[in-house]
């Protein structure tokens, strides 16, 4: 079923657990999430990125999980991930994206504030929820290196929720997008000043391959959302060299045994996910 970050979030941050955010393309993933997001009763934010929906690529994103949401008895959400031009934003929620994440960032503080005021502003009259980003989670998937990283300062959390009022809040305390060079140090005394000051639910970004403790640990100090895009696209991958093997044996294969590898990555790889942010069983 269809739902917005305001019906999960607040129910994961009481109960320490985070949802797992999956970036997704195409029914190569939706469908492996769901199902084992399905089987083991946890919820789950599939988030489009802007990058993928050029083109037709929105009807495709938001059509697939729209018509297949409703036959799961789980909470799940229509995210869009990382978009920076309000204008992407208005046709998602076109579109019945149900959340949606302006990322400012990249903005002065002022400026940040008011842009994610506009989208939420835009955003909360059409029933949408709303994630913005302060501080600056770097890394190779955005077109950065990690030294780009920039910390969240706990001192600007407050006046940024009060003048935004977002649903959501991304915080910088460590991880980057893409993979590792080097295993990071999460921040936590740095999340625990943040949590001191807003009740706002928090978000990670750069799930993947962070060491588990210390994730863990993030998750029952705060963190309601945890997004993961690099594992599932690893998993993907050794499926597809596994397709490989089996086409490169009979060019003529059924499609269905062709793609199961890739279908089996994702689903196991979700079910990981699922039990390192501990929302097995929340529904």
């Amino acid at each position: 079923m269809l739902c917005t970050l305001n019906e999960i979030l607040p129910h994961a941050k009481k109960h320490g657990y985070a949802v797992p955010a999956f970036d997704y393309i195409e029914d190569v993933f939706v469908r492996p999430i769901l199902e084992a997001s399905g089987e083991l009763r946890a919820p789950v934010i599939l988030a489009g990125l802007p990058a993928n929906i050029g083109g037709r690529g929105l009807d495709y994103i938001a059509g697939i999980v729209k018509a297949v949401a409703p036959a799961y008895a789980i909470p799940v959400v229509l995210h869009l991930d990382h978009a920076g031009e309000i204008e992407v934003i208005k046709r998602a929620i076109a579109a019945g994206f149900t959340s949606v994440m302006f990322d400012g960032s990249g903005y002065p503080l002022g400026e940040n504030i008011a842009k994610t005021r506009e989208v939420v502003k835009y955003a909360h009259a059409r029933g949408v929820t709303v994630e913005a980003e302060l501080g600056f989670v770097a890394g190779t998937d955005l077109g950065g290196d990690a030294g780009d990283v920039r910390l969240t300062e706990p001192g600007e959390v407050e006046r940024f929720v009060a003048e935004t009022e977002v649903d959501a809040l991304a915080v910088s305390i460590g991880t980057i997008h893409g993979v590792y060079r080097a295993a990071p140090r999460l921040d936590l005394a740095r999340l625990a000043e943040i949590v001191a000051v807003t009740d706002v639910p928090l978000v990670l970004h750069g799930g993947s391959g962070t060491p588990e403790d210390q994730l863990k640990d993030a998750i029952r100090g705060g963190i309601a959302k945890l997004n993961i895009y690099t594992d599932m696209r690893i998993a993907m991958n050794a499926g597809v060299a596994e397709a490989a093997a089996i086409v490169g044996a009979r060019r003529d294969e059924l499609p269905d045994r062709v793609l199961e590898p890739l279908y089996r990555g994702v689903f196991e790889q979700t079910k990981r996910n699922i039990d390192l942010t501990m929302c097995a069983g929340a529904y």
